[in-house]
């Protein structure tokens, strides 16, 4: 059994000022391409042969250029017509919230020029994050098509290694099914539909209970992704059925779960407690408890924001006599970042902190002394891994505050990413994060966790962003 693997990752951001480049993109080949991809031992057979092409982790960005994205397409393009007469399978790692300059999705493109090439029979299995957009072309082009369930994503190792299984069972005992597809009018934000509260919750519950049913193999509901206009954004559900024979049954669940989901469109909000800037800064200073997280969610690098934003920082220092201690992990700035990695620890030096891309992220003036440095070798987070560049940690002269400095939009949401930092969260009162919905570490360690409705790339509210090419009508954005 011969099976050929790639990985392609891009939440592509529309809104952020830069185009994605190769140079953004982590990319490796072969056998270190697997260590990559969270396969587990399921692979670890004597009678499978894996053909690993490539990783190209992109993780959150601006729109990809074309150039980029055609080298790592034509990549996983010739790997697949050398070696399509000893192919069993294909299993691909996929985001689903790519946006390609000129192009539109990078995944539906890959997917159909793939399918193209192996025709209409050959399983193709895809692993892929829910907050990403499908349509029907892309999900019948594939045999197998599964999400995340859980949001935040703790669950991508057990997804792609039960796609993976499926794959070569699929391949042991071939079978003539097509995934059942169904878009829904709805398009939402990741922040509105964390898994751990309803009405997510509640729709998990009820697509293991489909799941029950031999007939049907799989169920996922897929949140889409609103940062790039598109026609294909919005929510979908996918179920695929265990036979042919349960094609028509896997119809009517299809149509059972989609009306389940759109029942619950007036449940969706945001977890946790939300506040506008101002109130927000007012709460965590008037809180005695600490650690106090923030996420500043106009400017969540985990839905593709450039994490350089200064505006929560502007407020910290405009508070008169600050008696908290605050740290901000982290904020991105590449300049200032490798300006200073270079300098002696407890050196001090005058920064112009911001890209100064528009007024959100806007220089700052300020003297600074380097407490901590370090790579980002341990940041990777949800059992991924990787190097994300250089962490330089500065305390602001007679401010207590500190911020951790990088040269990407890397996030922070485990505490192992914070200790990077060089630095201890116990010794905070305040922590300020790039972030939408708190994550779960942090969400068991802060004793108040607040949602900083800020503007930026990432804005919340969906009826502010001027969609033109979405379907509609489409709620919450159209009264339906």
């Amino acid at each position: 059994m011969k099976i050929l693997l790639a990985k392609f990752v891009l939440e592509a951001n529309a809104n952020v000022p830069m185009l994605c480049d190769l140079k953004d993109t982590a990319i490796s080949y072969g056998k270190e391409a697997l260590s990559h991809m969270q396969l587990g031992d399921v692979f670890n057979r004597n009678d499978i042969e894996l053909i690993p092409v490539i990783c190209a982790d992109a993780a959150c960005s601006g729109v990809m250029k074309k150039t980029a994205f055609t080298y790592i397409e034509e990549t996983i393009l010739n790997a697949v017509k050398e070696n399509i007469r000893s192919l069993d399978g294909i299993y691909l790692h996929l985001h689903g919230a790519s946006e390609i300059e000129g192009m539109g999705s990078g995944e539906h493109h890959l997917v159909q020029k793939i399918r193209d090439i192996v025709g209409p029979y050959m399983p193709i299995a895809v692993s892929c994050d829910p907050h990403g957009n499908l349509c029907k072309s892309y999900v019948e082009n594939t045999t197998f098509i599964r999400s995340f369930r859980e949001a935040p994503h703790i669950d991508i190792e057990q997804t792609v290694q039960r796609t993976c299984q499926t794959l070569i069972d699929l391949i042991e005992k071939p079978r003539n099914i097509k995934p059942v597809y169904r878009k829904l009018p709805l398009i939402l934000g990741g922040e509105q539909s964390v898994s751990a509260d309803e009405p997510v919750r509640s729709i998990n519950q009820y697509m293991n209970e489909l799941e029950e049913d031999p007939r049907i193999m799989s169920c996922s509901w897929h949140v889409g992704y609103l940062r790039h206009d598109t026609p294909v954004a919005g929510c979908g559900i996918v179920v695929i059925p265990s036979t042919q024979r349960d094609q028509d049954y896997a119809e009517e669940i299809a149509d059972k779960l989609a009306s389940f989901v759109w029942e619950r469109r007036h449940e969706f909000h945001y977890t946790g407690l939300t506040a506008k800037p101002d109130e927000a800064i007012k709460m965590a200073l008037s809180f005695e408890g600490k650690p106090v997280f923030i996420t500043d969610s106009g400017d969540n690098v985990t839905s593709g924001a450039m994490g350089a934003n200064t505006v929560i920082l502007n407020q910290f220092l405009k508070v008169d006599n600050l008696n908290k201690k605050v740290l901000f992990a982290a904020i991105n700035d590449p300049v200032i970042c490798h300006e200073l990695v270079g300098e002696p620890i407890n050196s001090k030096h005058h920064i112009s902190l911001g890209l100064n891309y528009d007024n959100l992220s806007k220089k700052i003036e300020l003297d600074v002394v380097i407490t901590a440095k370090g790579r980002q070798e341990g940041t990777n987070m949800y059992g991924e891994h990787g190097d994300y560049g250089p962490i330089v940690t500065v305390s602001i002269e007679h401010y207590p505050i500190d911020i951790a400095i990088t040269d990407n939009n890397h996030s922070f949401v485990e505490e192992h990413q914070i200790k990077a930092c060089g630095v201890d969260w116990d010794d905070y009162d305040i922590i300020v994060v790039k972030q939408g919905y708190i994550h779960p570490e942090l969400k068991e360690k802060g004793k108040l966790c607040i949602m900083s409705l800020t503007d930026g790339a990432t804005v919340q509210d969906t009826k502010l962003i001027p969609f033109k090419l979405i379907m509609r009508p489409m709620y919450p954005i159209d009264n339906i």
